[in-house]
């Protein structure tokens, strides 16, 4: 029986197999990504790049520990900014709020985010 993780045939640079799409035996990472809404309204929360960061933080926190996981479980996140020079500021609360886990991470600048948000973060976790 071939791995169900391993497509075949597939193309495979220098005869080498893909890397594994899962880990076998675990549960799936989870994947999830927030703006800065307001859970109790749904609304944007007001307020400069440090609000905003903290919020979507939160947000994505709720969402880890609906799962039975917490920040310390994240792997990679990707952080979508309206404007880079918000990057110092968001980085001070990104940083307080991780801690000393500092999971992979890219930063990019986008043209536009929904609902006018100034940042959105996605991220990648493994569940305990």
């Amino acid at each position: 029986m071939s791995d169900p993780l391993i497509p075949s045939p597939s193309p495979t640079p220098e005869g080498h197999r893909p890397l594994r799409a899962g880990r076998p035996g675990r549960k799936p990472p989870l994947h999830a990504g927030q703006i800065p809404l307001d859970p109790a309204t749904m609304k944007l929360v007001e307020g400069d790049i440090a609000v905003q960061t903290g919020r979507v933080l939160a947000n994505l926190e709720a969402i880890l520990r609906g799962a039975g996981a917490t920040l310390a479980h994240v792997v990679k996140t990707t952080v979508f900014l309206a404007d880079i020079r918000d990057f110092a500021a968001m980085n001070e609360v990104y940083a307080a709020r991780f801690g000393a886990h500092r999971p992979a991470r890219s930063t990019v600048q986008v043209a536009a985010l929904p609902a006018g948000a100034r940042i959105e973060i996605d991220l990648v976790a493994n569940l305990p």
